[in-house]
C-alpha cells in the first residue's frame, strides 16, 4: 500500500507561492531554514528568497512548491479543495491575499491562486460527502 506523503506543485517563484498557500491553509508553516540550509543554498548561489523548491510543513503532507521553467497552460489536471465555516468570508480573505473567483456554485468556489493554479473553496461539509457533484463542464 502507499501513502499520501507530499503533494507538489510547479511554479514560477516557489518562496511567493509557498508563503501564500501558508496563508490559506490553517496549521501550515514555510519550512525554517536552519543555518546548514543556508549554506547549502548560498553554496549554490542562492538564498531563501531564491530558494527553487520551498517546503510547506502542516499536519498534512508536506506541499513542496518547485520551479520549473515552463508556464502553466490550460486547466489544471488536479486541484485542492478547502473547506470553511465560512465560505463567503474566506474567498474574500482569499482574494485579498492574491487569489481571484474563478466560478461560483453551490457548496464551493472555484478560485486560483496567484501563478493562476486552480482550488476550491468548499462549505464545510461532512467528511466522504461529495463536494463537486454539482460542477458543471468547462
Amino acid at each position: 500500500m502507499a501513502w499520501l506523503r507530499e503533494i507538489v506543485v510547479d511554479c514560477r517563484h516557489a518562496p511567493s507561492l509557498a508563503r501564500f498557500w501558508a496563508q490559506v491553509l490553517d496549521d501550515y508553516a514555510v519550512r525554517a531554514y536552519d543555518e546548514e540550509e543556508i549554506e547549502r543554498l548560498a553554496g549554490l548561489g542562492l538564498t531563501p528568497e531564491t530558494d527553487p523548491s520551498v517546503a510547506l510543513d502542516g499536519p498534512g503532507p508536506t506541499f513542496f512548491f518547485t520551479e520549473v521553467p515552463e508556464s502553466k497552460s490550460g486547466k489544471n489536471r488536479l486541484h485542492v479543495d478547502v473547506a470553511s465555516t465560512d465560505r463567503r468570508t474566506e474567498v474574500a480573505r482569499l482574494v485579498a491575499l492574491g487569489a481571484s473567483v474563478r466560478q461560483e456554485y453551490d457548496g464551493h468556489t472555484v478560485l486560483a491562486d496567484p501563478e493562476d493554479n486552480e482550488f476550491c473553496v468548499t462549505d464545510r461539509t461532512a467528511i466522504g460527502s461529495p463536494v463537486h457533484t454539482d460542477r458543471r463542464p468547462e
